[in-house]
């Protein structure tokens, strides 16, 4: 019952462009300030954005235990299933599930498997986040997100 309740104050704070709010318990997942959904690092995010416009596409959607990402190339988020998230004092360094293959599915976008599965790191089963202010973060060493990016606005 408590993880449905989660699941649902989740759903809610993703469509809503915020991030729920969690007590300073011990409990609460090192990536709690990352929740919801982000926009940029792939492209310079735009300095004025409403909240309908950010999150008719954002770039990346955290989760207590998936990392969705954008590419240019699919129609559909690579998703990165949560191993490990280890807060770092100023971020959180995420290890993902040893990534597989996408099978590709001719025709059919988003699964055509030529996309890549990282985030341009040093192993697509990581990423390094680093907080710069409550409302930006970045991916350091990370290629394929050369931009900070900026958390979408609430509606």
């Amino acid at each position: 019952m408590r993880r449905i309740a989660f699941a649902m104050s989740l759903l809610s704070a993703v469509v809503a462009g915020t991030s729920p709010t969690y007590s300073q318990r011990s409990g609460a997942p090192p990536q709690a300030f990352l929740l919801g959904a982000w926009t940029g690092g792939l492209f310079p995010a735009p300095s004025v954005l409403s909240a309908q416009q950010c999150l008719a596409q954002p770039t990346v959607i955290f989760t207590r235990d998936v990392v969705m990402r954008a590419t240019y190339t699919d129609a559909f988020y690579v998703q990165r299933l949560v191993e490990t998230a280890r807060g770092t004092g100023n971020g959180v360094d995420f290890e993902f599930s040893p990534s597989a293959s996408p099978a590709a599915a001719p025709g059919l976008p988003g699964f055509s498997g030529a996309g890549t599965t990282g985030f341009g790191c040093e192993s697509d089963d990581v990423l390094h986040v680093q907080r710069i202010t409550a409302n930006q973060v970045r991916f350091p060493g990370c290629r394929d997100f050369p931009f900070p990016l900026v958390r979408c606005p609430g509606g």
